[in-house]
């Protein structure tokens, strides 16, 4: 005779599946990645944050505004402003990670990842994962583009590759801010609203299409403590020449920030969300 028990311990052990070997973790992470990547395939609509939007600003600001900003050269300015660029955007397209997980949540997708014998982090890192795609699209999109437009990389291809290394490792830091909101948010469209108005204010008030010299000194202030700025100036160095180890170091530091800060409170909001 088999004795079943319906005790609280039963009740944590069922609504917590055993952990799986550091092996089993990275399939599952690749098999939500995967998963993430058929459903992108399948709307590609979803990708004009990382295609349409990037060379619109580009486009705009070379355009519109780099003649005035650079006394007439458009060709000067473009090679200003695609190097940090690259940053802005690259951060914008975090936005829509934290709204397909909210979206997920509402549509009871995260329930069934409960009853699955997998590590209760694992679609988070999964969703996350599976944005390296996208960003690597925008990366190509970007240069090609810019190419196209006159823009030249005028220092080496390992400083090239070491650029766009270091805008996609920044990207994979700065999507928990998303991440964490998508889970704290109630709609999709809140968190796009939360999150606009965190990434504009940190684009905009950078050194991404303008000087800061030109800036207020409080505005400068917080120019030069933002993480677009460092890295955007990191970009310059590595793409076009320039002072690199100083952003790199504050890039690297601001990283290891947000990683700290938001991939816990993430988790924690992942937890009783779900």
């Amino acid at each position: 005779m088999t004795l079943t028990s319906y005790g609280p311990t039963a009740a944590k052990v069922a609504a917590e599946p055993p952990s799986a070997p550091p092996g089993a973790y990275l399939k599952h992470i690749f098999a939500l990645a995967k998963r993430s990547l058929i459903k992108t395939i399948r709307t590609p609509e979803a990708l004009i944050d990382v295609t349409l939007q990037p060379l619109i600003f580009l486009a705009l600001f070379t355009y519109v505004f780099g003649g005035a900003i650079a006394g007439g050269s458009q060709h000067e300015y473009l090679q200003l402003l695609l190097p940090a660029l690259l940053g802005q955007t690259i951060a914008m397209a975090g936005v829509a990670l934290g709204q397909n997980l909210n979206a997920d949540i509402e549509k009871g997708v995260f329930d069934r990842f409960r009853s699955l014998p997998i590590g209760r982090s694992v679609p988070l890192v999964g969703a996350v994962a599976a944005d390296i795609v996208r960003y690597l699209i925008l990366m190509v999109v970007t240069l090609g583009v810019g190419a196209l437009m006159g823009f030249r990389i005028e220092t080496n291809f390992i400083s090239a590759v070491a650029g766009v290394a270091l805008a996609i490792a920044f990207a994979l830091c700065f999507c928990w801010i998303s991440v964490w909101v998508g889970m704290k948010a109630r709609t999709p469209g809140a968190v796009q609203g939360i999150m606009f108005m965190l990434v504009l204010p940190l684009s905009f008030g950078s050194n991404t299409f303008v000087d800061p010299s030109t800036m207020p000194g409080w505005l400068r202030g917080f120019v030069n403590v933002n993480p677009i700025s460092q890295l955007g100036s990191a970009e310059r160095g590595l793409l076009v020449g320039g002072p690199v180890a100083t952003p790199l170091m504050w890039t690297l530091i601001w990283m290891a920030g947000l990683l700290v800060v938001f991939v816990p409170l993430a988790l924690r909001a992942y937890k009783r969300r779900v």
